[in-house]
């Protein structure tokens, strides 16, 4: 604050104004007498060389400051100064120990006696030189320096700007001076930039990386400055205003958009690569795909596929017709799978989309074709990225349309948007919607190539599976079979109820290990073998030995012999695939009530007496098939009426949650009410241990025994002698009689002679017959011969060998099996509808002879 030492009139004397020379320079004055000496030594000459006036007045200047060597010369110019010769020169000085150079201004003058004296000026040349340099500094600055520079005055108007700062905004120098923020930035902008002054001008506090802004003229583009501002003073501390610094930016703010858009990029990928295709659902994995992009990359986004894709039809996805007219006008068939949206108030469909040859979004699930002529079916036809502009009045801003493409073909098209106010798509956006639609493309195709694997497996799989409700003599049949959730494979496990001769019933469930389709096929050529060796009517443990063999040779390359294996196992060791399965196999005689099982690794039947608990059979397990090198036992077990029998496979009882144990005592906890339908108890088995699984295929089979009544069998034996012929056709008259069968009197009374016959001819000891009345009419003829019997055409010449042909043409079955004691014969009539039966066509009589 300058202190006021008078005043008079309109002039205000200060002992110090603002911005003068002094704040800057060191100036001081004195005077040479006509002697030469000094004579008035002024303050600021005795601050400048350290010498007080007491000091020097009345003594040789030369002498006084100068050093030694310089004396002479410098008595030579000050004679020449008293002669009136005006001089300007440096002089070093030495005072007080401080060396210096001081420029001397000397101006002669006269005393009030005429006298010549000089009156001298002297500067301090270092000041000079520093105020120089200054000023070379700031002409750098404002004339050379690649930044924008500014100088605002205490009034926030420009006082000078840099050449920089006019190139970018125009005009000269001068043609900015005075001007203020608001002229060259938007309002918002701008008041932001004068609070910022106002708030340096006042705090003194500097502020660095200001960001602002704006439009320069004649660019048209937004550019981005970095604003350093600061405060200044003069020398003598006054506030002259506030200096600001300008660096473009742009190009930085552009690479760091960027770097951060890529950054993005990467972690959108990185989380595509985490939650696209983990299900094997063509839906939800374009939802996957929809939850990566909404709202990371855009604001919209939807996703259709192919109609055929979606229904399995084996036309490649993608196929357009021949003309537009067969294809309706537009597109192949679509459906709208997913659609997601960040932005709540638009729409499903409706004006969401962008304006594209008439196309108005479906809703999702509908069935739609795109316009021909539009961008989006020009996606798809081409495989290539269509950008769709939005339409006027719609938020959407643009739309990348995206076809799907998975082993060149076009799947279907997913559309990405971004609503009005959001960045435009870019490059890097465009190549970002390419590889998240290639990598949901890549996952939709496995899943429908999966799906369609998966749905041949449960077709082949079904049809080898019992159809409809099995029935068997003397066994109410009650089955479920339930397959794994559709999110895993189809299982190997298969049930069936095989009719053998003399109205006995075979019970199966096996299981193959292992999953898929090679585990469904396994599962199809076991049962088929299990049907063909219980034809063949083995015992249990003889039909497992010989699956056993067959499960060995199903992995094998080169056959299912046991003979090739051996002799190509070395070659084979590295091809051979093992197939290994479990099994139970029983068999129901009703006529006797015994039922004899056979085990091949599986879980124990249950048999549930009744007013009895359940329990499980001892069983010896034996060893699964395919393992081989161990026989196999059976059991018989007899079987009470109202018992109930239940086979099941692993996925009833067992899963990762539940241990074998509690399943197994789950299962016989829910038999112990089997005294309901057998349908109910197959419904409450289910519902009460709560499968949960879903891992695994589930196979029940529930037989309750019902057993022959005792006049539904009729059993005698004959000696071996000619009239037991005539006995057995009359013991077979009179029982058919007495059951109301007279329609097949004559047939069954030629076949039983036959069969007799055969049984005294070539047969062996007592000849037994039996009769068996249920669903059918059975006869049987036992022998203790070991020669089975063998159907051949007889000739011309012959006079016997046409029985068993006689057999073959009445009967709707026959044939022969193996007992413990010899063999039996049978053949099997359908009962009458109380329609007559058909007789034998000359044809077929004929083809005896």
């Amino acid at each position: 604050m300058s202190e006021i030492s008078g005043t008079a009139g309109d002039v205000v004397w200060q002992s110090s104004p603002p911005g003068s020379i002094y704040d800057y320079i060191r100036v001081a004055s004195f005077s040479i007498d006509p002697d030469g000496l000094v004579d008035q030594w002024s303050d600021r000459a005795a601050e400048l060389f350290g010498i007080g006036p007491h000091e020097v007045r009345g003594k040789d200047p030369v002498e006084a400051f100068m050093p030694a060597e310089l004396w002479p010369r410098g008595r030579r110019k000050v004679r020449e100064i008293l002669d009136g010769k005006e001089w300007t020169g440096l002089v070093p000085f030495a005072t007080g120990g401080e060396h210096g150079v001081a420029e001397i201004y000397v101006m002669p003058s006269e005393t009030a006696a005429g006298e010549r004296g000089a009156l001298c000026l002297v500067v301090d040349v270092r000041a000079l030189r520093g105020i120089e340099t200054d000023l070379m500094s700031a002409q750098a600055i404002f004339g050379q320096s690649p930044f924008g520079f500014m100088l605002f005055g205490t009034d926030f108007t420009m006082q000078r700007v840099n050449e920089r700062f006019a190139t970018v905004f125009g005009g000269s120098i001068e043609d900015h001076r005075g001007r203020t923020v608001h002229d060259y930035l938007s309002r918002p902008e701008a008041d932001r930039m004068a609070d910022a002054l106002a708030q340096v001008m006042e705090s003194g506090k500097s502020v660095t990386d200001l960001q602002i802004v704006g439009i320069a003229p004649g660019v048209g583009e937004r550019r981005h400055w970095s604003v350093n501002l600061y405060r200044v003073h003069s020398g003598s501390g006054r506030t002259v205003g506030v200096a600001v610094v300008g660096t473009d930016v742009t190009n930085r703010q552009n690479a760091a958009r960027e770097a951060a858009s890529a950054r993005r990029n990467l972690a959108i990928l990185n989380e595509a690569s985490a939650r696209i295709g983990n299900s094997l659902d063509l839906e939800t994995t374009s939802r996957e795909l929809l939850s990566v992009a909404v709202p990371g990359f855009c604001d919209l986004a939807s996703v259709d596929l192919y109609q055929s894709l979606l229904t399995g039809e084996e036309a490649p996805p993608g196929r357009w017709s021949s003309s537009r007219a067969d294809s309706g006008g537009g597109s192949a068939r679509l459906r709208r799978v997913a659609f997601a949206s960040a932005v709540s108030d638009v729409p499903l469909s409706g004006s969401a989309g962008g304006y594209d040859g008439g196309y108005v979004p479906p809703v999702l699930g509908a069935v739609h074709r795109f316009p021909f002529s539009s961008r989006r079916a020009d996606a798809l036809r081409t495989g290539r990225v269509q950008t769709v502009p939005g339409e006027l009045g719609s938020p959407v801003q643009s739309t990348l349309a995206v076809p799907m493409v998975a082993h060149d073909k076009v799947i279907g098209l997913v559309q990405f948007s971004r609503t009005k106010g959001s960045e435009p798509f870019g490059e890097r956006d465009q190549a970002l919607a390419v590889e998240l639609a290639a990598r949901a493309a890549v996952c939709i195709d496995n899943a429908r190539l999966y799906r369609r694997e998966h749905e041949r497996a449960l077709i082949l799989q079904r049809s080898l599976l019992p159809p409809g409700d099995p029935e068997a003599a003397g066994l109410d049949i009650a089955c479920r079979y339930l397959p794994g959730n559709t999110a895993t494979e189809v299982g190997g496990d298969w049930f069936d109820v095989i009719e053998l001769p003399g109205h006995r019933t075979a019970l199966v469930v096996g299981d193959v290990m292992g999953r898929g389709l090679r585990a469904a096929v396994a599962m199809g050529e076991l049962r088929t073998a299990v049907r063909t060796l219980a034809l063949l009517d083995l015992e249990p443990a003889e039909v497992l030995s010989a699956l056993d063999e067959i499960a060995r040779g199903l992995g094998s390359p080169s056959g299912a012999q046991h003979a090739s294996r051996v002799a190509h196992k070395s070659r084979d060791a590295d091809l051979a695939e093992v197939y290994l399965a479990t099994c139970v196999y029983a068999v129901y005689d009703p006529v006797t009530g015994r039922c004899t099982f056979a085990n091949a690794g599986h879980l124990p039947p249950v048999l549930v007496e009744p007013d009895e608990e359940a329990l499980m059979l001892d069983v010896p397990p034996g060893m699964p098939l395919g393992v081989g090198g161990e026989p196999f036992e059976q059991v018989e077990v007899d079987l009470a009426e109202g018992a109930l029998l239940a086979l099941y496979t692993d996925g009833l009882v067992e899963s990762r949650d539940h241990p074998l144990d509690e399943g197994l005592s789950g299962l016989r906890g829910a038999l112990t009410r089997a005294e309901r339908p057998l349908e109910d108890v197959a419904d409450h088995v289910l519902s009460t241990l709560d499968t949960r699984h879903g891992e695994d295929d589930i196979a029940l089979l529930m037989a309750r025994v019902q057993g022959l009544p005792a006049d539904s069998v009729g059993d005698w034996r004959l000696p071996r002698e000619p009239r037991s012929v005539g006995r057995a056709r009359e013991l077979a008259r009179t029982q058919l009689v007495a059951w109301d069968l007279e329609p097949l009197v004559d047939t069954v009374e030629l076949l039983v002679s036959e069969l007799v016959t055969n049984a005294m001819r070539y047969g062996e000891g007592e000849i037994r017959l039996r009769l068996l009345l249920d669903r059918t009419l059975v006869c049987e003829v036992w022998d203790a011969g070991l020669v089975q019997p063998r159907r051949r055409r007889a000739r011309d010449t012959d006079e016997g060998g046409r029985g068993l042909q006689l057999v073959g043409q009445l009967s709707a079955a026959w044939g022969s099996r193996r007992t413990p004691r010899g063999k039996t014969v049978w053949f099997e009539l359908s009962l009458p509808d109380g329609k007559p039966l058909p007789e034998p066509t000359v044809e077929q009589l004929l083809s005896m002879f």
